[in-house]
């Protein structure tokens, strides 16, 4: 989800992930990017899987950890994202095929399958 102003691209994107939750086993988890962030700040903000266990830190255990889920991860402000935070989310939807990502920031991720709904 692409949009310059952030309240209603974050409002909507929390809306759907709140509707379709029950499609995920493992749920849903939402990580807000509200500072420039790398993959040490991504990995910290899953911690939030409700009723799981996140692994204690390192970012292939999360990787590892997160192959075996089913579940949704929202981010919002996807423009905090540094590069090598999106090359850690291209290797996870490599290695973990039930986890999906709703994203929500100013352009898109350019991650392969990725579609696009612009506000």
């Amino acid at each position: 989800m692409t949009g310059l102003v952030r309240e209603p691209r974050s409002l909507l994107v929390r809306e759907i992930a709140r509707r379709i939750q029950s499609n995920f086993y493992d749920g849903v988890v939402l990580v807000c990017l509200d500072r420039p962030s790398g993959v040490r700040e991504l990995v910290d903000g899953l911690d939030g899987v409700p009723g799981r266990a996140f692994p204690p830190s390192g970012t292939d255990r999360a990787a590892s950890w997160l192959a075996e889920r089913d579940m949704l991860l929202v981010l919002d402000g996807c423009e905090q994202l540094d590069p090598a935070a999106l090359g850690w989310l291209r290797k996870l939807l490599a290695v973990a095929p039930g986890v999906r990502i709703l994203a929500a920031g100013r352009t898109a991720l350019a991650l392969e399958q990725e579609r696009v709904h612009r506000l």
